[in-house]
């Protein structure tokens, strides 16, 4: 594993590199097994700069994700974004970090009401595939010509570059959290009441529906304030109010399918669509997030989802099955041919040797 300490060094490798690298941050997203030279980001690491009274913290890429949390604890501050840990549901081992975050959008539940991971990255430094060392954005939000780097290598998922260093905006942590459960309903009625609750004056920030569990809605901020709007939202939906958080890391991290047979897949739909494609999907369980936008499923092995579903209207991604699985099956939802030609050309422009190699080049590689 190549595990560079500096961004000149982190250059350096990259300009010398005669073959195409596989590049990770701190492992927790690949359960496939090398396919190449492995070059992580995790050497580098460490918090550059944290200014708790302007909302702001600049850190290298290979900062564990850990190590970013307890900074912002000891101040009363958080990601807001609140990004999943892929561990449990992939089967993984490593340790997140804060480049690899960014480097596929990582983004929590929380992400109907205060956005995704990439809103709230201010600026960053990488590598690209020529062995350049480039920059854009800043500690301060604002308005830039040309390509927009910041929000280009936000779930780039590495085949841009490599993250070296990353500033980004902070949040302070809510004063009180609640939870509205209502159990009983199905699929279509739970989206249905997700949908109300979303366009309520009542801030919802987090509306997930647990087949067989529970339809959750979160209510975060002041004491007064929560205990006020999780009431009103009781007497719109009914159900019962807990202050427990627990639920929440689960739905995050789609606890429901760690450990459990099946391949997992990741669909973005249009909420009031969900329900149907879910049912005709065949799954075997499913999870809801973002209001029903957000769909986790378990398939039985080797199941060509996107088949099954066809004609719908979103993006379907394949998670975690076995090798001949990925070897047969796009990982990722396949572009039209206008945006695979733009991806390209930014691609080409920005590896020119193709040096960055994905997971999916890697197993086609091999298994095909």
């Amino acid at each position: 594993m190549i595990t560079p300490r500096t961004e000149a060094e982190l250059a350096e490798l990259i300009a010398g590199a005669k073959q195409p690298m596989q590049v990770i941050g701190g492992g927790t997203r690949s359960a496939m097994a090398p396919r190449a030279d492995i070059l992580t980001s995790r050497g580098l690491s460490g918090i550059s700069l944290y200014e708790p009274g302007s909302l702001t913290l600049v850190a290298q890429a290979g900062t564990a994700l850990s190590d970013i949390e307890a900074a912002l604890e000891a101040e009363g501050q958080c990601l807001p974004f609140e990004p999943v840990d892929h561990r449990g549901l992939l089967g993984t081992s490593g340790t997140p970090t804060i480049g690899g975050v960014f480097a596929a959008n990582v983004s929590g539940p929380r992400r109907i009401q205060v956005g995704a991971a990439r809103d709230f990255l201010l600026g960053v430094r990488f590598v690209d595939g020529s062995g350049r060392i480039l920059k854009n954005g800043g500690r301060v939000m604002k308005n830039v010509t040309g390509y927009d780097l910041v929000k280009l290598m936000a779930g780039s998922k590495g085949r841009l570059g490599v993250l070296s260093e990353v500033a980004l905006k902070v949040l302070p942590r809510t004063e009180v959290v609640c939870t509205l459960v209502i159990v009983g309903l199905d699929d279509a009625a739970a989206v249905r009441a997700m949908a109300q609750a979303l366009g309520s004056p009542y801030e919802v920030s987090g509306a997930a529906h647990w087949p067989g569990q529970g339809t959750f809605l979160r209510i975060e901020g002041f004491a007064g304030s929560v205990a006020y709007r999780a009431e009103k939202l009781r007497g719109m939906l009914g159900g019962d109010i807990e202050q427990s958080v627990e639920v929440w890391p689960k739905i995050r991290d789609v606890s429901p399918f760690h450990g459990v047979a099946g391949d997992i897949w990741r669909l973005s739909v249009k909420p009031s669509d969900a329900p149907g494609i879910v049912a005709r999907s065949g799954a075997e369980a499913a999870l809801y997030d973002w209001g029903g936008g957000l769909v986790w499923l378990r398939m039985a092995p080797g199941t060509d989802l996107r088949t099954r579903i066809a004609g719908f209207q979103g993006h379907a991604t394949l998670l975690r099955a076995d090798e001949q699985t990925l070897a047969r099956l796009p990982v990722e939802q396949p572009e039209s041919p206008t945006i695979a030609a733009l991806s390209a050309g930014i691609r080409a422009k920005f590896d020119p040797r193709g040096i960055f190699a994905t997971d999916t080049d890697m197993i086609r590689a091999i298994v095909s």
